[in-house]
């Protein structure tokens, strides 16, 4: 740069914004003598049903493991299919897999949602690829953008004619499950529904890069007329714990220690030190959230100026949780998508693509898909960058990654 450029910065792409009254929650965790799942979890998971306008809540150790219990509480296994979009993280697609369902992979929308730009599934492909065997569609809320669940939700209504219940929660349902993978969208909202309220099940990320994290951790929800939630949230414990009847919380109690084992099934419990983080995460987020507000507004004037393809995080029916920025560079390929990153990376800023499409990985082309069968979510990505965005960037770092972006694209021209 110039030595009339302000000083070179350090601006890491998306560290955890842990303040004091997360170590100190930690800390008196620690000398509580209750590290495993214990009061703090219980705490956490009543707060964040309560955040998210559900009933109840269950806190795990990951988003995978919350998709993947969803998707067992449903019953789905080998022979049934579930949809997931081409342009998503692995996570969404392996979940499904590991139940031992056939995933079926769908393009995104061309340029993505007309109103958001957000890298949607197209809902007329969507419709189009459902089957009898469909058990479960797993849209996600890339960026933190919310999906448009009331035309998902219209798709598997209509389809209500071919669908094939296995289990009792199925039948409860009465039609293909919308399983929302929410990892991006907690606090996001659309039509008035908040992430995790809009569909039968969801899915939450407390991943360390998330914009609410438990250093790991993840979280499910549902909502499913008819059905006992309790009866409900006890069936996770069981999937979560070994199938173990009985948490270590209520083994504590005098008398208590006898449990049984109902199934053998899976260990993906959350802890107490994680949750101690998430309480006071949660205590903080409208503040952070806000912040991604105002950090997105002023990345958003700049690629108007520069005639930048952004997405719409805010809009008049929606609203985002602002978990990363997105844009496409007109014009570019890959190779020099990749030097635009290289040479944000010789200023100091980190920067990364989200996502590239499932197809064009290794694990998924073993099982048959080409991304040539996908044009919309391969145009997508090959011209994608995704900018720092988070809650320790001041204005002077905000400033620092638009003067450099900037100039980088304005040299292109």
């Amino acid at each position: 740069m110039n030595n009339d450029d302000i000083k070179k910065r350090t601006i890491a792409f998306s560290p955890p914004d842990i303040s004091e009254l997360e170590i100190k929650e930690v800390i008196e965790t620690l000398h509580s003598g209750w590290i495993t799942t214990g009061p703090r979890t219980k705490e956490l998971e009543t707060r964040m049903a309560r955040f998210c306008k559900t009933k109840k809540m269950v806190c795990l150790n990951s988003a995978t493991a919350a998709e993947e219990m969803n998707l067992r509480i449903l019953g789905i296994g080998p022979g049934d299919e579930v949809i997931v979009p081409a342009y998503t993280y692995t996570a969404t697609a392996a979940a499904a897999i590991h139940c031992g369902a056939t995933v079926i992979f769908v393009d995104s929308k061309r340029d993505g949602d007309i109103i958001t730009r957000a890298p949607e599934m197209d809902y007329d492909a969507l419709e189009n690829v459902i089957t009898e065997r469909t058990k479960a569609i797993i849209p996600v809320d890339i960026a933190g953008i919310m999906c448009d669940y009331e035309r998902i939700n219209q798709i598997v209504r209509n389809k209500r004619s071919i669908f094939r219940p296995k289990n009792r929660i199925q039948e409860t349902i009465g039609h293909i499950a919308v399983v929302a993978d929410c990892a991006h969208a907690l606090g996001a909202s659309r039509y008035g529904k908040m992430a995790g309220e809009a569909t039968d099940f969801a899915s939450f990320s407390y991943h360390a890069v998330k914009n609410f994290t438990t250093a790991e951790g993840g979280a499910a929800t549902w909502n499913i007329p008819g059905i006992d939630d309790e009866e409900l949230y006890h069936q996770y414990q069981l999937y979560s714990l070994h199938g173990q009847n009985k948490d270590a919380l209520t083994k504590t109690q005098l008398g208590a220690w006898e449990y049984d084992i109902v199934g053998p099934w899976y260990k993906c419990n959350m802890t107490d030190i994680m949750a101690a983080i998430g309480l006071r995460q949660l205590d903080r987020y409208p503040y952070m959230l806000e912040r991604r507000k105002e950090i997105i507004m002023r990345y958003d004037s700049m690629c108007d100026e520069l005639e930048i393809k952004r997405l719409n995080h805010y809009g008049k029916n929606y609203s985002s949780s602002g978990h990363l920025y997105l844009l496409r560079i007109p014009g570019i390929n890959t190779r020099k998508r990749n030097e635009i990153i290289e040479k944000l990376a010789s200023y100091g800023v980190a920067a990364n693509v989200h996502y590239k499409p499932l197809p064009m990985m290794t694990a998924y082309k073993t099982f048959g898909w080409n991304i040539n069968d996908f044009p919309n979510a391969y145009s997508y990505y090959h011209n994608l960058i995704s900018l720092p965005l988070h809650t320790k960037l001041d204005d002077e770092d905000v400033e620092y990654v638009i003067k450099s972006f900037s100039r980088i694209i304005k040299a292109l021209k």
